[in-house]
């Protein structure tokens, strides 16, 4: 089946849906929730999947791109997130999404604020990272060991490092996506091609075990989707839908720097944070020439929104941890955007106890939870290990279905690359970047740049492949232009002439 989204094939799967009875309705779209329609629908199941915006509008393009093996969780004890986690980046990285998922170099630098012990001891962390990555299947030539670099070495792939007391470095290499939003766009389109409807705009009002009411947020239409069972994918949204489902949401802040704050950054950077142990800043260059940099791990009180904002006490805790590391330390002025993203973290009776009201001292192992009602719900986890997520949904949801096939399944792009495709190109849209290409030789004028050297192509592809229904989903999570907003408003005209074009 096609695996293109567009306008039109919402139209008329939004018709079907309201009429015939699926084997499953997941809700939620981001990539738990794609996952799970992905997971079902290659099973052989009828899938019906909504969201009340668009995908990946929530947690899920807020990340930090890492593909990780769970060195954190190691040190912390949890063996079994970090086997879960090496096991599910193995699977990205060698089979379901090697154009979106590769190794990264990071430097972790001996500065005189790392005791000889500490470094040590992290170098033990990333050994036995490494042994998990071997243990896990993953070539060293995909995934390389970790070493001791010299100062010069660190300062070469990071020239904003102050030299000054600076002993060398830790280098370790972990994966990363290259867009976590294009991710969860591959994810919808291959459940697509498996016969998924993917419904956008889609509010879900009301759940229950044998499906939910449903608003069509384009024209206000309110409908039922009849299901055998219900997956609950909605994130930190879930008690919303599922009052028994009780989360303590945590609040990930990001720093979005203007290129050249770093200087030629060639390598991301772990700083660790003063007073914790096993806590580290990251400093992720990205392709487009801005460096992205994280990541508090902050409780969030009160209502959950749809669009969380970083406040300004998480951007200066970033300035200055990570100008610890720095020659120069960072200010406001080398700030171009800031983005806050909510984890879903399952709470526990004890947690307040446990872990001192700190969130970031919960654990990340998701949780399947049933209902009463017998709606199924998916909590908890992180980006890296989305398709177990959805495999232990599915499985919850219909124990007499056929077993998962997602390891192994190639995401839309996942396929060869033609030789002489651009390189830029082929990262983002794998085996799809010729046909992307193609789009800018029948008309030379969707060549011209937008911004970050996407070009208007990409935009039109997005609206006739990808699902994308307005500025909004062309600017903030098919590409990531809206991150900056002079960039997203510089940008806004050729977003609405594409929506026109395609």
């Amino acid at each position: 089946m096609n695996s293109s989204l567009n306008a039109a094939r919402r139209r008329w799967e939004l018709d079907e849906a309201g009429t015939d009875v699926v084997d499953v309705l997941v809700v939620g779209l981001g990539a738990t929730g794609a996952g799970a329609a992905l997971d079902a629908a290659s099973r052989g199941l009828s899938v019906a999947a909504v969201d009340a915006h668009d995908l990946a509008f929530g947690s899920s393009r807020w990340s930090s791109k890492l593909i990780h093996g769970g060195l954190r969780y190691l040190a912390s004890g949890q063996v079994g997130v970090a086997w879960e986690s090496a096991v599910e980046r193995d699977a990205l990285l060698r089979f379901t999404a090697p154009h979106l998922v590769a190794a990264h170099p990071y430097v972790l630098p001996l500065t005189p604020d790392v005791p000889r012990a500490q470094a040590a001891a992290l170098m033990t962390g990333y050994r036995l990272g490494d042994a998990l990555r071997a243990a896990a299947g993953t070539p060293r030539r995909l995934l390389p060991g970790p070493s001791r670099l010299s100062a010069g070495r660190a300062l070469a792939l990071a020239p904003s490092l102050r030299a000054d007391g600076l002993r060398g470095a830790l280098l370790s290499w972990d994966g990363r996506v290259v867009d976590d939003a294009r991710l969860v766009v591959a994810l919808a389109r291959t459940a697509a091609a498996h016969g998924a409807r993917i419904l956008t705009r889609c509010r879900a009002l009301a759940l229950a075990g044998d499906g939910a009411r449903v608003r069509d947020e384009l024209t206000g239409d309110e409908f039922d989707i009849r299901a055998r069972t219900v997956i609950n994918a909605t994130g930190v949204w879930a008690g919303e839908l599922t009052p028994s489902v009780v989360l303590r949401p945590s609040r990930g802040t990001h720093l979005v720097l203007h290129p050249g704050a770093l200087g030629a950054l060639r390598a991301g950077l772990h700083v660790p944070i003063p007073g914790e142990r096993a806590r580290f800043a990251l400093v992720l260059p990205q392709a487009d020439g801005r460096v992205y940099a994280g990541l508090t791990d902050e409780p969030l009180d009160g209502p959950v929104p749809d669009v969380p904002e970083a406040p300004e006490s998480d951007v200066a805790f970033l300035l200055e941890v990570i100008g610890t590391a720095l020659d120069r330390p960072l200010s406001h002025a080398d700030v171009a955007g800031a983005f806050a993203g909510l984890r879903p973290l399952v709470d526990a009776v004890d947690a307040p106890e446990a872990t001192g009201g700190r969130t970031a001292d919960l654990s990340r192992r998701h949780a399947v939870l049933r209902s009463p009602d017998g709606v199924v719900t998916v909590v908890g986890g992180k980006l890296t290990t989305y398709r177990r997520m959805a495999e232990d949904a599915v499985d919850a949801a219909c124990p007499d279905a056929r077993a998962s096939r997602t390891a192994r399944l190639p995401l839309v792009g996942a396929g060869p690359v033609r030789p002489g495709a651009p390189g830029r190109l082929a990262r983002r849209y794998g085996s799809e970047s010729w046909a992307v290409r193609d789009l800018m030789r029948a008309d030379p004028a969707l060549a011209e740049p937008v911004a970050l050297g996407i070009t208007r192509a990409e935009l039109v592809w997005a609206v006739r492949h990808e699902g994308a229904l307005d500025a909004g989903d062309l600017l903030d999570r098919r590409t990531r232009i809206g991150l900056v907003p002079e960039d997203r408003a510089a940008a806004l005209p050729a977003a609405e002439a594409a929506l026109a074009y395609a």
